[in-house]
């Protein structure tokens, strides 16, 4: 019982603890502290999240509750075979998997052409709340006696008037318990919302989700916390009942009291705590999101929708754009090329604005999915040096539909306190002695470049023969490899939980203000040199506004605040000029000069045949 106990509660004690560790790193402790509950009530991303959940848990719990109440009430006046068969009907959504609900409401909402949202995540909470409610609420109406209701229109009383004084009353414990629990399922899910939600709207679920996809911040650590500590609280609230003695008492009493002609009592300790206080609860927290709801920002004016990578942009910066032009900024983040651009495909979300790097960029022009740069309403562009607008033309032949944000090299980036031997080249990614300290790119281009480069071929190969040898390379260095991740990189990295990480070169300057044991190198056998653009989708609706935005981006002093915060390489060449320290100015990790390049490719689209060939062998090597 102990080991089960232990399996169980020993993670949430873990993440109980840390959310007091004064360290950003969960890697050493830096003693106790409760700032990070503090943050975590400063940060208006978060607390819109917990508005977000709460509503929609509230909207959604009392909409599922009138209609799963309705629906309950019908099929128990139905005879028993079709009540068995409606029955089973509404179970089916309990028992169908999460994932396959969240992607057939998604489906759903985009046929009939309905945008990802709050109303679409509503909807959906009320469509998979209903059945939890109509299971708690049909073994109350078959305890109910149908006399008692007959009685009651005998005596004069209208049907409604007969419902609520005699059936009501005697079903209104499953109704609670159904509004709880729809309330509780609500709060809780992750699936589903995230397949229905549309850009700048979150739950606590999905931005605890997409925070954990960068590197886990501490601030997470007191959310969950304080989500523990709070469905901990409810199900204590829930399930506690007065001792079969203490109810014996009660009913005595009661039984006397009215025996003496008193009146009969609507409320026991039962309700007052199994009930009511847990739902005065939900309404003093759900007060509190409306409450921070008053404190974020109400705008008029149409806005511009993001749609950026994980930590790439300084988020003063959007604060700066809204002051000046009164254009609220919607912001979303992803995490991969491949997962924007299905998003962008459907069409079921119209982004102002997408950041994706450039071979994408390329696959987005050839499928018509992007509108042209109309460059009279951005002069600032004049800031991006032509050498940069020249690479671009690999991807956009034209300069018609990108504007260069940012560019860098793939490389190796490793902790020199544990890697005492020169490093210069791919091969050290296959060094046994290494083994579990490795991390790779969860990236089929990026993984297959590394493999395809260290076996001296093209990173844009199309040979089958030479993908064939890459993965298997890829296959036989996989039990070397820790993890496949993206974002989470920084974190262990910086934690010296690894010795050796694919990555960007931007990330260097980033990991090496928390630790100076790292370093990075652009490996003898050629790399990647990319460039992460700004496009604008064809069905955006706000191009005016996007415009506006990609002009305030290229202004230098903008985009020396990014720079300062994304440590990415900047193309705009008066913001480098404004760069205070030399070092980082003339660095030639973030600035390599051609020779330094020499075997390094810019990757292109290569078609979708090819794209499934690249995707398939992926999915093996994952799957090894």
């Amino acid at each position: 019982m102990g080991l089960i106990l232990f399996l169980m509660y020993a993670p949430i004690l873990t993440l109980i603890v840390l959310s007091f560790n004064a360290s950003k790193t969960r890697a050493k402790w830096g003693g106790f502290t409760g700032k990070w509950y503090i943050a975590l009530f400063q940060n208006n991303e978060i607390m819109q999240a917990f508005y977000n959940t709460l509503v929609i848990a509230l909207l959604a719990a009392a909409i599922a509750t009138l209609l799963g109440t309705l629906a309950a009430m019908g099929m128990n006046s139905m005879t028993r075979r079709f009540r068995n068969i409606f029955t089973a009907v509404t179970n089916i959504p309990m028992l169908n998997g999460e994932i396959v609900m969240g992607i057939s409401l998604m489906l759903l909402f985009i046929i009939v052409r309905m945008n990802l949202g709050f109303s679409t995540i509503l909807m959906s909470h009320i469509t998979f709340d209903i059945p939890y409610v109509i299971l708690s609420v049909m073994p109350k109406l078959k305890q109910t006696q149908k006399s008692t209701y007959e009685a009651a229109l005998d005596l004069g009383a209208s049907p409604i008037q007969a419902f609520f004084k005699v059936v009501f009353p005697d079903i209104m414990p499953g109704v609670l318990s159904g509004f709880l629990l729809a309330f509780t399922m609500s709060l809780d899910d992750f699936v589903i919302t995230y397949f229905t939600k549309g850009p700048g709207v979150d739950t606590l679920s999905t931005k605890i989700y997409s925070e954990v996809r960068k590197g886990i911040k501490p601030e997470m650590y007191a959310l969950s916390t304080l989500l523990f500590v709070t469905v901990l609280f409810l199900l204590i609230l829930i399930n506690m009942n007065p001792s079969e003695k203490d109810q014996s008492v009660a009913q005595a009493k009661e039984l006397e009291r009215l025996a003496a002609g008193g009146k009969k009592r609507r409320f026991t300790k039962k309700l007052i705590w199994g009930r009511i206080i847990p739902v005065a609860l939900i309404i003093v927290i759900t007060g509190g999101g409306f409450y921070y709801r008053g404190r974020t920002n109400s705008y008029t004016k149409e806005p511009v929708i993001v749609y950026n990578w994980g930590e790439y942009i300084d988020p003063e910066v959007l604060n700066i754009f809204e002051k000046e032009t009164g254009i609220p900024v919607i912001y979303e983040e992803f995490e991969t090329n491949e997962i924007m651009y299905p998003k962008i495909q459907s069409k079921a979300i119209a982004y102002d604005l997408v950041c994706p790097s450039d071979y994408m960029i390329d696959k987005m022009i050839k499928n018509d999915l992007l509108a042209k740069i109309n460059w009279e309403n951005i002069p600032n562009a004049v800031n991006i040096g032509k050498t940069y607008f020249e690479k671009s033309r690999e991807f956009d032949p034209e300069n018609a539909y990108s504007i260069p944000y940012c560019w860098g090299t793939l490389g190796i980036v490793y902790n020199k306190s544990m890697v005492k031997e020169p490093v210069d080249s791919w091969s050290i990614l296959w060094d046994s002695k290494y083994k579990d300290n490795i991390l790779m790119q969860d990236s089929v281009r990026d993984s297959f470049s590394v493999a395809l480069k260290s076996l001296g071929y093209s990173s844009n190969s199309t040979n089958i023969a030479e993908l064939s040898e890459a993965q298997k390379l890829l296959i036989a260095q996989k039990p070397l490899v820790q993890a496949y991740s993206v974002d989470q990189m920084r974190d262990k990295m910086i934690g010296g939980e690894a010795a050796l990480g694919v990555t960007f070169s931007g990330e260097l300057f980033y990991m090496k203000r928390e630790n100076p044991d790292l370093d990075f190198v652009i490996p003898k056998e050629g790399s990647n040199v990319w460039i992460d653009s700004w496009v604008i989708p064809k069905n955006a609706e706000h191009k005016e506004n996007a415009e506006k935005f990609l002009n305030f981006l290229c202004r230098p002093d903008i985009a020396l605040m990014n720079f300062d915060y994304i440590t990415y390489a900047t193309p705009n060449t008066e913001a480098r000029k404004m760069i205070e320290d030399s070092e980082i100015r003339n660095s030639s990790i973030l600035f390599p000069d051609d020779s330094e390049l020499k075997n390094s490719e810019t990757y292109k689209y290569l078609g979708k045949e090819v794209e499934e060939i690249y995707a398939r062998l992926w999915r093996t090597v994952k799957s090894s």
